[in-house]
Protein backbone atom coordinates (compact mmCIF):
# COMPACT_ATOMS: atom_id res chain seq x y z
CA UNK A 1 0.00 0.00 0.00
CA UNK A 2 2.26 2.30 -1.07
CA UNK A 3 1.86 6.08 -1.70
CA UNK A 4 4.16 6.73 -5.33
CA UNK A 5 2.19 9.48 -7.03
CA UNK A 6 0.07 12.23 -6.17
CA UNK A 7 -2.89 10.23 -7.72
CA UNK A 8 -2.33 7.73 -5.18
CA UNK A 9 -2.42 10.52 -2.25
CA UNK A 10 -5.61 11.83 -3.55
CA UNK A 11 -7.21 8.18 -3.69
CA UNK A 12 -6.07 7.52 0.31
CA UNK A 13 -7.47 8.13 3.31
CA UNK A 14 -11.28 7.27 4.63
CA UNK A 15 -11.88 4.57 2.60
CA UNK A 16 -14.86 4.10 5.11
CA UNK A 17 -16.97 6.07 3.21
CA UNK A 18 -14.25 7.01 0.17
CA UNK A 19 -13.97 3.46 -1.15
CA UNK A 20 -15.20 1.94 -3.83
CA UNK A 21 -15.16 -1.97 -3.39
CA UNK A 22 -15.22 -4.21 -0.18
CA UNK A 23 -12.55 -6.35 -1.52
CA UNK A 24 -8.88 -4.74 -1.17
CA UNK A 25 -7.38 -2.00 0.38
CA UNK A 26 -5.76 1.30 0.49
CA UNK A 27 -3.17 3.67 2.74
CA UNK A 28 -4.51 5.30 5.58
CA UNK A 29 -2.90 6.81 8.80
CA UNK A 30 -3.48 4.82 11.60
CA UNK A 31 -4.24 7.90 13.87
CA UNK A 32 -6.42 9.67 11.68
CA UNK A 33 -9.71 9.16 9.36
CA UNK A 34 -13.07 8.09 9.38
CA UNK A 35 -13.45 4.95 11.04
CA UNK A 36 -15.34 1.55 10.51
CA UNK A 37 -13.38 -2.08 11.44
CA UNK A 38 -10.41 -2.54 9.62
CA UNK A 39 -11.35 0.52 7.10
CA UNK A 40 -13.84 -1.73 5.52
CA UNK A 41 -16.33 0.50 3.53
CA UNK A 42 -19.81 1.54 5.61
CA UNK A 43 -22.56 0.03 3.50
CA UNK A 44 -25.92 -1.37 3.25
CA UNK A 45 -25.41 -2.53 0.35
CA UNK A 46 -25.06 -6.34 0.64
CA UNK A 47 -24.63 -7.62 -2.59
CA UNK A 48 -21.65 -9.61 -3.12
CA UNK A 49 -20.65 -9.43 0.02
CA UNK A 50 -19.37 -12.28 2.10
CA UNK A 51 -19.03 -10.82 5.71
CA UNK A 52 -20.68 -8.29 7.15
CA UNK A 53 -19.91 -6.63 10.32
CA UNK A 54 -22.15 -4.89 12.60
CA UNK A 55 -22.71 -3.22 16.03
CA UNK A 56 -25.36 -4.00 18.73
CA UNK A 57 -24.71 -0.90 20.81
CA UNK A 58 -26.64 -2.62 23.57
CA UNK A 59 -25.88 -3.12 27.42
CA UNK A 60 -29.42 -3.35 29.34
CA UNK A 61 -28.58 -6.25 30.53
CA UNK A 62 -25.52 -6.59 32.30
CA UNK A 63 -25.70 -7.48 35.67
CA UNK A 64 -22.38 -5.45 37.24
CA UNK A 65 -20.50 -2.56 35.44
CA UNK A 66 -22.34 -1.26 32.29
CA UNK A 67 -20.55 0.41 29.54
CA UNK A 68 -20.28 -1.94 26.54
CA UNK A 69 -22.82 -0.30 24.40
CA UNK A 70 -19.19 1.80 24.02
CA UNK A 71 -17.70 -1.50 23.08
CA UNK A 72 -18.27 -1.62 19.05
CA UNK A 73 -17.35 1.87 18.24
CA UNK A 74 -13.83 1.00 21.18
CA UNK A 75 -13.25 -2.05 18.92
CA UNK A 76 -13.47 0.23 15.27
CA UNK A 77 -11.18 2.45 16.62
CA UNK A 78 -8.61 -0.32 18.34
CA UNK A 79 -8.56 -2.04 14.70
CA UNK A 80 -6.25 0.66 13.08
CA UNK A 81 -3.56 -0.51 13.10
CA UNK A 82 -4.50 -4.28 12.22
CA UNK A 83 -5.93 -2.59 9.14
CA UNK A 84 -2.61 -1.58 7.37
CA UNK A 85 -0.83 -4.42 7.66
CA UNK A 86 -0.74 -8.22 6.20
CA UNK A 87 -2.35 -10.40 8.87
CA UNK A 88 -0.08 -12.22 11.24
CA UNK A 89 0.54 -15.59 11.59
CA UNK A 90 -1.74 -16.06 8.20
CA UNK A 91 0.69 -13.80 5.81
CA UNK A 92 -2.14 -12.45 3.69
CA UNK A 93 -4.30 -9.93 2.89
CA UNK A 94 -7.71 -10.80 3.60
CA UNK A 95 -9.11 -8.51 1.80
CA UNK A 96 -8.04 -9.78 -1.49
CA UNK A 97 -10.03 -12.65 -0.97
CA UNK A 98 -13.27 -11.61 1.12
CA UNK A 99 -15.56 -8.91 0.56
CA UNK A 100 -16.33 -7.67 4.04
CA UNK A 101 -18.38 -4.37 4.66
CA UNK A 102 -19.04 -2.08 8.10
CA UNK A 103 -22.88 -2.46 8.27
CA UNK A 104 -22.71 -0.02 10.85
CA UNK A 105 -25.21 -0.16 13.84
CA UNK A 106 -28.29 -1.69 14.89
CA UNK A 107 -30.58 0.94 15.71
CA UNK A 108 -32.62 0.45 19.03
CA UNK A 109 -34.97 3.03 20.78
CA UNK A 110 -33.89 2.89 23.92
CA UNK A 111 -37.52 3.55 25.60
CA UNK A 112 -39.03 0.21 24.46
CA UNK A 113 -36.56 -2.62 25.91
CA UNK A 114 -38.38 -5.21 25.71
CA UNK A 115 -38.17 -4.74 21.50
CA UNK A 116 -34.66 -5.57 21.85
CA UNK A 117 -35.14 -9.39 21.18
CA UNK A 118 -37.41 -8.98 18.32
CA UNK A 119 -35.03 -5.78 16.65
CA UNK A 120 -31.69 -7.37 16.71
CA UNK A 121 -33.34 -10.41 15.54
CA UNK A 122 -34.69 -8.75 12.07
CA UNK A 123 -31.77 -7.25 11.98
CA UNK A 124 -29.48 -10.52 11.44
CA UNK A 125 -32.32 -11.93 9.62
CA UNK A 126 -31.97 -9.36 6.73
CA UNK A 127 -28.56 -9.93 6.69
CA UNK A 128 -28.56 -13.57 6.59
CA UNK A 129 -31.26 -13.15 4.24
CA UNK A 130 -28.70 -11.98 1.61
CA UNK A 131 -26.61 -14.98 1.72
CA UNK A 132 -23.55 -13.04 3.73
CA UNK A 133 -22.63 -14.01 7.24
CA UNK A 134 -22.20 -12.07 10.16
CA UNK A 135 -19.14 -10.62 12.53
CA UNK A 136 -21.05 -8.96 15.56
CA UNK A 137 -20.24 -6.87 18.11
CA UNK A 138 -21.42 -5.98 21.56
CA UNK A 139 -23.04 -5.00 23.42
CA UNK A 140 -23.52 -7.06 26.73
CA UNK A 141 -23.56 -11.03 25.75
CA UNK A 142 -27.58 -11.28 25.89
CA UNK A 143 -27.37 -10.03 22.29
CA UNK A 144 -25.90 -13.59 21.61
CA UNK A 145 -29.82 -15.25 22.04
CA UNK A 146 -32.03 -13.07 19.24
CA UNK A 147 -28.82 -13.64 16.57
CA UNK A 148 -28.71 -17.56 17.48
CA UNK A 149 -32.80 -17.10 17.06
CA UNK A 150 -32.11 -15.57 13.55
CA UNK A 151 -29.22 -17.92 12.88
CA UNK A 152 -30.94 -21.25 14.24
CA UNK A 153 -33.63 -20.29 11.67
CA UNK A 154 -31.82 -20.54 8.50
CA UNK A 155 -28.92 -23.00 9.72
CA UNK A 156 -31.24 -25.43 12.38
CA UNK A 157 -29.69 -26.28 16.18
CA UNK A 158 -26.23 -24.79 16.36
CA UNK A 159 -23.30 -26.01 18.25
CA UNK A 160 -21.93 -23.43 20.25
CA UNK A 161 -18.50 -22.53 20.72
CA UNK A 162 -18.12 -19.79 23.66
CA UNK A 163 -14.94 -18.41 25.28
CA UNK A 164 -16.65 -16.88 28.53
CA UNK A 165 -15.61 -16.87 32.12
CA UNK A 166 -19.56 -17.33 32.80
CA UNK A 167 -21.57 -20.20 31.81
CA UNK A 168 -24.75 -18.05 31.36
CA UNK A 169 -27.12 -20.78 31.80
CA UNK A 170 -28.17 -19.50 35.13
CA UNK A 171 -32.18 -20.08 35.81
CA UNK A 172 -34.34 -18.19 32.94
CA UNK A 173 -38.01 -17.95 32.94
CA UNK A 174 -38.11 -17.11 29.31
CA UNK A 175 -38.71 -13.88 29.92
CA UNK A 176 -35.81 -12.46 31.50
CA UNK A 177 -33.17 -9.83 29.45
CA UNK A 178 -30.17 -11.12 31.39
CA UNK A 179 -26.73 -11.65 30.02
CA UNK A 180 -26.18 -14.78 32.64
CA UNK A 181 -29.46 -16.81 31.49
CA UNK A 182 -29.80 -16.51 27.76
CA UNK A 183 -27.97 -19.92 26.79
CA UNK A 184 -30.43 -21.74 28.87
CA UNK A 185 -32.72 -20.74 26.98
CA UNK A 186 -31.48 -20.72 23.84
CA UNK A 187 -30.97 -24.73 24.70
CA UNK A 188 -34.41 -25.07 25.71
CA UNK A 189 -35.65 -23.39 22.63
CA UNK A 190 -33.33 -26.07 20.60
CA UNK A 191 -31.78 -23.10 19.14
CA UNK A 192 -28.42 -25.00 20.43
CA UNK A 193 -27.21 -28.72 20.87
CA UNK A 194 -25.91 -28.58 24.61
CA UNK A 195 -23.87 -31.86 24.12
CA UNK A 196 -22.15 -30.41 20.83
CA UNK A 197 -21.18 -27.24 21.81
CA UNK A 198 -18.59 -25.98 24.31
CA UNK A 199 -17.87 -23.90 27.16
CA UNK A 200 -13.74 -22.38 27.26
CA UNK A 201 -12.30 -20.69 29.88
CA UNK A 202 -15.15 -21.06 32.43
CA UNK A 203 -14.61 -20.19 36.22
CA UNK A 204 -17.76 -19.30 37.83
CA UNK A 205 -19.79 -22.17 39.66
CA UNK A 206 -22.95 -22.88 38.28
CA UNK A 207 -25.08 -25.80 39.97
CA UNK A 208 -25.93 -27.61 36.75
CA UNK A 209 -23.96 -27.98 33.64
CA UNK A 210 -27.29 -28.15 31.58
CA UNK A 211 -25.21 -30.96 29.48
CA UNK A 212 -22.99 -28.74 27.80
CA UNK A 213 -19.32 -29.39 27.54
CA UNK A 214 -17.06 -27.10 30.41
CA UNK A 215 -13.43 -26.67 29.52
CA UNK A 216 -12.64 -24.28 32.37
CA UNK A 217 -9.80 -22.16 33.41
CA UNK A 218 -7.68 -24.49 35.62
CA UNK A 219 -8.14 -27.32 33.46
CA UNK A 220 -6.40 -25.37 30.33
CA UNK A 221 -3.97 -23.80 32.38
CA UNK A 222 -3.12 -27.24 33.76
CA UNK A 223 -3.41 -29.55 30.18
CA UNK A 224 -2.31 -27.16 27.82
CA UNK A 225 -3.54 -25.27 24.30
CA UNK A 226 -2.99 -28.71 22.69
CA UNK A 227 -5.38 -30.33 24.69
CA UNK A 228 -8.08 -27.69 24.75
CA UNK A 229 -8.08 -27.67 20.65
CA UNK A 230 -7.93 -31.94 20.95
CA UNK A 231 -11.40 -31.54 23.37
CA UNK A 232 -13.21 -28.94 21.90
CA UNK A 233 -12.61 -30.74 18.15
CA UNK A 234 -14.04 -33.83 19.23
CA UNK A 235 -17.05 -32.10 20.61
CA UNK A 236 -17.81 -29.53 17.98
CA UNK A 237 -16.38 -31.67 15.15
CA UNK A 238 -18.05 -31.34 11.66
CA UNK A 239 -21.13 -29.43 13.06
CA UNK A 240 -22.24 -26.03 12.24
CA UNK A 241 -21.20 -23.88 14.89
CA UNK A 242 -21.87 -20.59 16.22
CA UNK A 243 -18.48 -18.52 17.40
CA UNK A 244 -19.47 -16.32 20.66
CA UNK A 245 -16.46 -14.44 22.35
CA UNK A 246 -16.88 -13.06 25.31
CA UNK A 247 -14.15 -10.59 26.11
CA UNK A 248 -13.99 -11.37 29.96
CA UNK A 249 -12.65 -14.95 29.25
CA UNK A 250 -9.24 -13.42 29.33
CA UNK A 251 -7.83 -12.53 32.40
CA UNK A 252 -8.70 -9.03 34.16
CA UNK A 253 -4.21 -8.63 33.43
CA UNK A 254 -5.07 -8.78 29.36
CA UNK A 255 -8.66 -7.72 29.45
CA UNK A 256 -9.54 -4.99 32.53
CA UNK A 257 -12.09 -3.18 29.91
CA UNK A 258 -15.27 -5.69 30.88
CA UNK A 259 -18.04 -5.54 33.04
CA UNK A 260 -18.16 -8.99 35.30
CA UNK A 261 -14.34 -9.53 35.17
CA UNK A 262 -12.92 -12.57 37.25
CA UNK A 263 -9.08 -13.69 38.20
CA UNK A 264 -7.26 -16.65 37.02
CA UNK A 265 -8.09 -16.76 33.35
CA UNK A 266 -6.68 -17.20 29.78
CA UNK A 267 -3.50 -14.74 28.41
CA UNK A 268 -4.45 -12.95 25.37
CA UNK A 269 -1.54 -15.41 24.06
CA UNK A 270 -3.30 -18.69 25.28
CA UNK A 271 -6.56 -17.05 24.04
CA UNK A 272 -5.10 -16.65 20.28
CA UNK A 273 -3.89 -20.07 20.07
CA UNK A 274 -6.70 -21.91 21.16
CA UNK A 275 -8.77 -19.45 18.97
CA UNK A 276 -6.45 -20.29 15.83
CA UNK A 277 -6.24 -23.97 16.45
CA UNK A 278 -9.63 -24.20 15.84
CA UNK A 279 -9.96 -22.64 12.40
CA UNK A 280 -11.00 -25.97 10.72
CA UNK A 281 -14.34 -25.70 12.86
CA UNK A 282 -17.48 -25.33 10.47
CA UNK A 283 -18.39 -21.49 11.67
CA UNK A 284 -21.56 -19.97 10.33
CA UNK A 285 -20.60 -16.57 12.48
CA UNK A 286 -19.04 -14.98 15.11
CA UNK A 287 -20.07 -12.26 18.09
CA UNK A 288 -17.21 -10.58 20.21
CA UNK A 289 -19.06 -8.93 23.33
CA UNK A 290 -18.87 -7.50 26.35
CA UNK A 291 -16.04 -4.60 25.59
CA UNK A 292 -16.80 -2.04 28.32
CA UNK A 293 -14.36 0.66 27.38
CA UNK A 294 -14.54 3.13 30.45
CA UNK A 295 -13.50 0.30 32.41
CA UNK A 296 -10.27 -0.56 29.77
CA UNK A 297 -6.59 0.73 30.22
CA UNK A 298 -4.40 1.95 27.04
CA UNK A 299 -7.23 0.49 24.85
CA UNK A 300 -5.86 -3.08 25.88
CA UNK A 301 -8.80 -4.57 26.35
CA UNK A 302 -10.32 -3.46 22.13
CA UNK A 303 -7.14 -4.36 20.76
CA UNK A 304 -7.46 -7.74 22.31
CA UNK A 305 -11.17 -7.93 20.53
CA UNK A 306 -10.24 -6.69 17.31
CA UNK A 307 -7.47 -8.92 17.27
CA UNK A 308 -9.57 -11.94 17.60
CA UNK A 309 -12.02 -10.24 15.02
CA UNK A 310 -9.70 -9.92 12.43
CA UNK A 311 -8.11 -13.54 12.85
CA UNK A 312 -11.75 -14.60 12.57
CA UNK A 313 -11.95 -12.53 9.27
CA UNK A 314 -8.55 -14.15 8.14
CA UNK A 315 -10.16 -17.76 9.08
CA UNK A 316 -13.30 -16.92 6.36
CA UNK A 317 -10.65 -15.77 4.31
CA UNK A 318 -8.43 -18.76 4.07
CA UNK A 319 -11.19 -21.36 3.78
CA UNK A 320 -12.68 -19.49 1.19
CA UNK A 321 -9.31 -20.09 -0.87
CA UNK A 322 -8.51 -23.34 0.28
Amino acid sequence: MSIDTIDDIEQAGDQAFRAKQTTGRKSEMTYAGALSFLRRKYSRDLSDVDVVVSGVPYDCATSHRPGTRLGPNAIRAASVQLAELKAFPYGFDPFDHLAVIDYGDCFFDFGYPENVVSVLQAHATGILDSGASMLTFGGDHFITYPLLRAHAEKYGPLSLVQFDAHSDTWPDDGERIDHGSMFLRAANEGLIIPERSVQIGIRTHNDDDHGFNIITSPWIHRNGIDATIEKVSAIVADHQAYLTFDIDCLDPSCAPGTGTPVVGGLSTVQALEIFRGLEHLNYTAMDLVEVSPPFDQSEITAIAAATFAHDYLCICARKKVT
